[in-house]
């Protein structure tokens, strides 16, 4: 390399020097405001329990398998079955995958991109193109490879704010696939305790249709002695195939739970079956005063913050904008017309400097782009408000659902007792002839409906539990929170929720 060259060379890494320092000095710079999360307006305790306390968002908590709580060994195994085969558990993991990549494309942007080129032509130039003449060559060769490299000087937080928006993104989406999950372990254990509901109701319709068929026989042999009419043996048969269709009715309503379960699991429904079992299902035992942290598990609310958060960044973007982009770029290579020698020293070319871009009018569009980051801002705030209404309303409702169910099941236990004693009454009656089959028929009919409203008011209570469970973000263990990094970098509280307690009364009936 000549003298003049070399000179050139530091002149130029001189001034390259100086914009880097530049650039250093200008490095925290950014244009995003404050993320400020609206304010939940909350009261100060439940409707029904506990009061309100400050919380964060805490939804790496770690979430045992809550459901085994039931104690049914058969949903544990569906439980298992869900989380390898169910198609909408794989979607939302897919859609996580997707989020992560597309964060790792835009934390590129904070590194120096490098490429490599490299042609060899032959061309031939117009006789006519000019300037012509006869100096000039008719056909020429072309041979040029070279090593180039350039780099964003991220002035005004745009790159910065670009991978932020991506890396809350993503952190929003893996919150989405533990809701995901988290819906769909809620929604197999609300079919299973339906279908065992059901199950239930069929063993007792089961024992209804024999008992009614005795019934029956008992009307027809005394009216063939003459003790009894046909309207008794007419009023019995009526009853006989009213608890046969019931039954029916219920079997219907148990394949199409056991179809839901086998869609869950990703099981083709032709060949899924579940045994039947009439066992009762145990209502567990869930502290009623509800540790603060339990809330802020729930991924969906961790999403809304986390697209907030993301949605704040976009608004820095949109402001960097009006400000100029400047690059650093630098090339080095070897070019020449002839193939032999291609290499050679005289042959080297090179280029080093910065570059800025600035738009001087648009007519409106960086302005229109701004606005609409800060109204996208203003929705992702908005829905991050709905979605801890709503859970705090989630919880209330099953709250007050167990409780007044706990108060109407006592009741229909005790209207199924005295039901169940006035048919036995009346059948002795019947049988001594003192009354017609009408009062059996009557006694049989408020008997049945209070034990199905009774098993209908246990079905209720635990998918009412289910679905508190949900509510809290799955289960109630109050664990060692894991560290997530984004969520501790997103300012702004989650969510409140009922305030830690000592031990506390549970909801077993």
């Amino acid at each position: 390399m000549r003298r003049t060259d070399r000179r050139t060379v530091r002149y130029a890494l001189r001034r390259t020097a100086v914009a880097a320092v530049l650039a250093a000095a200008l490095a925290g710079c950014s244009l995003a405001p404050p993320l400020q999360l609206p304010e939940i307006a909350a009261g100060e305790h439940y409707k029904e329990q506990a009061p309100w306390t400050a919380a964060a968002p805490a939804d790496a908590l770690p979430r045992a398998a809550w459901w085994a709580s039931y104690g049914e060994s058969e949903l544990d195994g569906l439980q298992q079955r869900l989380l390898a085969g169910s198609p909408d558990l794989a979607a939302a993991l897919a859609r996580y995958e997707q989020a992560r990549a597309y964060g790792d494309q835009l934390r590129s942007g904070l590194f120096p991109s490098v490429g490599l080129s490299a042609d060899a032509t032959r061309a031939r130039q117009s006789a006519t193109r000019p300037p012509s003449g006869s100096a000039l060559p008719r056909f020429y060769e072309s041979y040029d490879v070279g090593l180039s490299a350039g780099y964003e000087l991220d002035l005004w937080g745009r790159v910065r704010n670009s991978v932020a928006a991506g890396e809350h993104a993503r952190a929003a989406a893996a919150a989405d696939l533990e809701s995901a999950r988290l819906s769909l372990q809620a929604e197999l254990a609300d079919d299973y305790i339906v279908l065992r509901g059901l199950d239930q109701q069929a063993a007792l319709l089961d024992g209804t249709v024999a008992a009614y068929d005795k019934a029956v026989a008992l009307t027809q042999k005394r009216r063939d002695a003459g003790i009894a009419s046909g309207l008794d043996v007419a009023r019995a048969q009526t009853q006989l195939d009213m608890a046969r269709s019931q039954s029916a009715q219920n079997k219907a309503q148990r394949a199409l739970a056991e179809h839901a379960i086998a869609a869950l699991i990703g099981e083709a429904p032709a060949r899924f079956a579940l045994p039947a079992s009439d066992a009762a299902i145990t209502l567990p035992t869930i502290p009623l005063d509800l540790p603060s942290t339990l809330l802020q598990r729930r991924p969906d609310i961790a999403a809304a913050q986390r697209r907030a958060a993301a949605a704040n960044a976009q608004v820095g973007i949109a402001r960097a904008a009006w400000f100029p982009s400047i690059s650093l770029g630098a090339t080095f290579g070897y070019q020449s017309n002839q193939a032999g020698g291609w290499l050679n020293a005289p042959n080297a070319a090179w280029a080093i400097g910065p570059s800025l871009l600035l738009d001087l009018f648009d007519a409106g569009k960086r302005r229109a782009q701004t606005a609409q980051a800060e109204a996208v801002l203003d929705e992702a705030g908005a829905r991050y408000r709905g979605v801890v209404l709503g859970a705090f309303q989630q919880v209330e409702d099953n709250l007050a659902l167990l409780q007044h169910y706990k108060v109407a099941a006592d009741a229909e236990e005790s209207a199924f007792a005295s039901a169940r004693r006035s048919l036995d009454f009346a059948m002795t009656r019947y049988r001594e002839g003192a009354v017609s089959y009408l009062e059996v028929v009557q006694s049989q009919t408020v008997a049945l409906a209070a034990q199905r409203a009774a098993l209908d008011l246990d079905t209720r209570q635990l998918r009412a539990s289910v679905a508190l469970i949900r509510a809290l973000g799955g289960g109630w263990r109050e664990d060692a929170a894991a560290s997530d990094p984004v969520a501790a970098a997103a300012p702004g509280a989650a969510a409140t929720t009922a305030g830690s307690g000592a031990s506390a009364p549970s909801l077993n009936p």
